[in-house]
């Protein structure tokens, strides 16, 4: 269908609407003006996962012809001084549709234009430009950056398009960004791994980091990436408070000025909840948008869903009983509580989306809100979650999505008792179909697992485990994944600043900010790893403290 003047509307209206999103970018960060073609680049992602988001929007040709261009100043990337026929923005639309079509000549393009005078008319061609003048524009008027975004724009929409259903006239050829063939092959030495971590953080960087925003106003004298770059140095350091932090961040930022650490906390705590995560997520849309660029990362897997919990608490909790709440193991001690939900498996290990966790909050809602954060960024095949997840009520919700589930089951009596049953007859597995009550005649079906654990310390019951699952014995297997996340929250919690405060937003963005330093590390490797190797393997080449210190060094946020 072709676009309207209303579905253009819905489009821009849904944009206007993302909090912490602005476009166009130039207006959202100091790092982006009318020029910047990183600036573009981030646009034409923005415009472009709204616009094929419609269902009236099935045409990429549409797409190219209405994207909006009016704002951005193509002076300083066109190498002709003098006045021309065709104009920089028309041309620049015309070879990202060359570039989507991967048609190597301008030939094929002018004879496409030539038999679709339709589209002509959309370019507002009087005449069809001619073999020579194309190649004249792309080879000596373009400069060899704005060459390069047309080439990442329409890899950029091909992606989108083919994300949403829409018919592309081919398969984007996934890469990671700023390749070059330097004649280094695949050698993988030290030196190569941080020069290509090095040029990858500062394009990873500089469109993640945007997303975040204080609200300060205009005429600040302290930069507000410094507050950022502070953050990440906080990470650098285990227990690193912000005050001491501060002290020393002076001395290791390059920048005139920086925030002090009481500063630092105020600016944060007026931040909401619900703003920390609304930027978190854009900020991860974004990680995994240039993660997908590679066929080496697909938007789809597994993913695990658990609670992690601070240090106890041992101050005077009185007014935030709701926030400080008991810790899982139900002792007497009182804590923090964050969830997440993470790719797990063969998948990049990327924090999809963090969420405090508070009194009186069912496991289905948490689980719940993880799982739309994590299905409106990835498709999700199976959920894994711990036995604190077991809830009849959890599994019935999951299964009503489409998704299939593995998860531990506490053992009841009636476990306990088919388990001595197994043991006495030396069985190392056994399955059953099983009902769960709902309430109201309502009823969950799953299949219970009893598996014996191998060398284990128990010579009683205990020696099994009991599984449910929704699809059968042969996704018990991929459980053994489920470690991954708490693999990620022991770097995660290194990341994280120390503080003693009891505010609840501060502590929380502390956490997610250490979940995504830790969703770029892992992200950062797997375009390394490409680049390097032509291959991801699992286990990082590049350290979590190399990704850190050079994410600080960056003038993105450094």
């Amino acid at each position: 269908m072709a676009s309207t003047l209303v579905s253009r509307r819905t489009v821009f209206r849904s944009i206007a609407r993302r909090s912490y999103v602005e476009w166009p970018a130039y207006h959202s960060t100091p790092l982006y003006d009318r020029t910047s073609i990183a600036g573009l680049e981030s646009d034409i992602r923005t415009v472009s996962g709204a616009w094929f988001a419609h269902e009236s929007h099935d045409s990429i040709e549409q797409f190219v012809c209405s994207l909006p261009l009016a704002y951005f100043r193509f002076d300083p990337h066109d190498r002709y001084a003098k006045s021309t026929r065709y104009e920089m923005d028309t041309l620049f639309r015309i070879f990202v549709l060359k570039e989507i079509h991967g048609w190597n000549h301008e030939t094929a393009l002018v004879e496409y234009l030539d038999s679709h005078p339709e589209l002509c008319k959309q370019f507002e061609f009087e005449t069809v430009p001619n073999q020579s003048t194309l190649w004249r524009s792309w080879h000596e008027r373009f400069t060899a950056d704005l060459r390069e975004t047309v080439e990442t724009a329409a890899q950029t929409v091909l992606i989108t398009a083919q994300s949403e259903g829409v018919t592309v006239p081919r398969h984007p050829e996934r890469r990671s960004p700023q390749r070059e063939d330097d004649g280094r092959g695949s050698d993988s030495d030290d030196q190569t791994v941080l020069e290509r971590a090095e040029q990858i953080i500062d394009h990873v960087s500089r469109i993640v980091f945007p997303v975040f925003s204080l609200d300060r106003g205009e005429g600040c004298e302290i930069h507000e990436n410094a507050y950022w770059g502070l953050q990440t140095y906080l990470g650098l350091r285990e227990n690193l408070a912000a005050n001491e932090g501060a002290r020393s961040f002076i001395h290791e930022s390059t920048r005139d000025r920086t925030p002090l650490g009481h500063a630092h906390r105020d600016q944060i705590r007026d931040l909401s909840i619900e703003e920390i995560r609304e930027m978190y997520r854009q900020a991860v849309t974004r990680l995994l948008d240039e993660a997908g660029r590679t066929e080496e990362f697909f938007r789809a897997g597994i993913v695990a869903i658990d609670i992690t919990e601070a240090d106890p608490f041992t101050g005077d909790r009185t007014g935030h009983e709701d926030e400080i709440i008991g810790t899982k193991e139900k002792t007497d001690e009182y804590a923090y509580q964050w969830a997440t939900v993470q790719l797990v498996g063969n998948a990049v290990p990327i924090v999809l989306d963090a969420r405090p966790v508070r009194r009186g909050e069912s496991r289905k809602e948490i689980v719940e809100d993880l799982l739309d954060s994590a299905e409106a960024v990835v498709h999700v095949d199976n959920v894994l979650m711990d036995r604190e997840f077991d809830s009849q009520h959890v599994l019935e919700m999951i299964g009503q999505r489409g998704l299939s589930y593995v998860v531990p089951k506490r053992m009841q009596t009636s476990e306990k008792a088919q388990a001595k049953r197994l043991l006495r007859r030396d069985q190392d597995r056994y399955e059953t179909d099983r009902k769960l009550h709902l309430g109201k005649n309502e009823w969950h079906e799953t299949t219970l697992i009893y598996r014996r654990k191998e060398n284990s310390e128990h010579d009683n019951h205990r020696q099994y485990s009991v599984f449910m699952t929704n699809r059968g014995s042969g996704h018990l297997t991929e459980y053994g994944y489920r470690w991954e996340i708490e693999s990620g929250y022991k770097s995660i919690k290194r990341f994280m600043a120390a503080t003693t405060s009891k505010n609840f937003g501060l502590r929380f963005f502390y956490f997610a900010f250490a979940c995504l330093l830790y969703s770029i590390w892992r992200a950062v490797d797997l375009l390394v790893q490409v680049e390097v190797t032509g291959e991801y393997e699992h286990s990082p080449i590049v350290t979590a403290d190399n990704t850190l210190t050079l994410l600080k060094k960056e003038t993105g946020i450094g």
